[in-house]
């Protein structure tokens, strides 16, 4: 069970840039594949995390490729959409999660480095990844449908075109910059003795 955890965060890096060829695609069977990609990269992540935590077989190597595949993956899928949606995700909004994510990495390194301790990962922090995985799965999913034939696929593009997803992409960039405003203000209440 120890390598399993890193197995699956592997996988998961090695599907990301499929999916991204996927997307460009431009076509149902394409659409299809990479939704079912994200969505399985989506599943190995959370349970990566349980079984390493399960069987207590938390690595240096794990903690550091798991954050790592994470963002290659929700970044790169933002960025894609940027160019197959350009109305529904700008590149502002994108501009600023891209923002948020190196600031905090850039804190956590400096914690460890300058302080030698680690950075505690917020509860909200974890709402920030649901409100992304949600507005990404259903824009994956909404692209699928849009390829289909009949009435399904003119809804789904209806959505696409409409103001509901964007006011979603809207949600998730306010979330998750003020994710990145709180291990700011509270770095110094974050900080945890444990390293590896």
């Amino acid at each position: 069970m120890k390598y399993v955890p890193n197995a699956l965060t592997i996988t998961r890096i090695l599907v990301t840039p499929i999916l991204f060829i996927l997307l460009f695609s431009n076509s149902l069977t394409g659409y299809a594949w990479a939704f079912g990609l994200f969505v399985y990269a989506s599943i190995s992540d959370h349970f990566d995390g349980v079984i390493a935590r399960r069987y207590s077989i938390e690595t240096t190597f794990g903690k550091y490729l798991d954050p790592l595949a994470d963002k290659v993956l929700v970044l790169g899928t933002f960025i894609v959409l940027i160019f197959i949606l350009p109305d529904l995700v700008p590149v502002w909004a994108v501009a600023l999660i891209a923002f948020r994510d190196v600031s905090v990495t850039v804190l956590r390194n400096w914690v460890k480095k300058k302080k030698n301790k680690t950075l505690r990962t917020i509860q909200i922090a974890k709402v920030k990844t649901g409100v992304q995985l949600i507005f990404l799965i259903s824009t994956l999913l909404l692209l699928t449908l849009s390829r289909s034939q009949g009435e399904l696929g003119v809804m789904a593009t209806e959505i696409l075109s409409g103001d509901v997803l964007y006011w979603l992409l809207i949600v998730v960039v306010i979330v998750t910059v003020f994710t990145g405003i709180v291990y700011v203000v509270r770095v110094n209440d974050l900080l945890d003795d444990h390293i590896d």
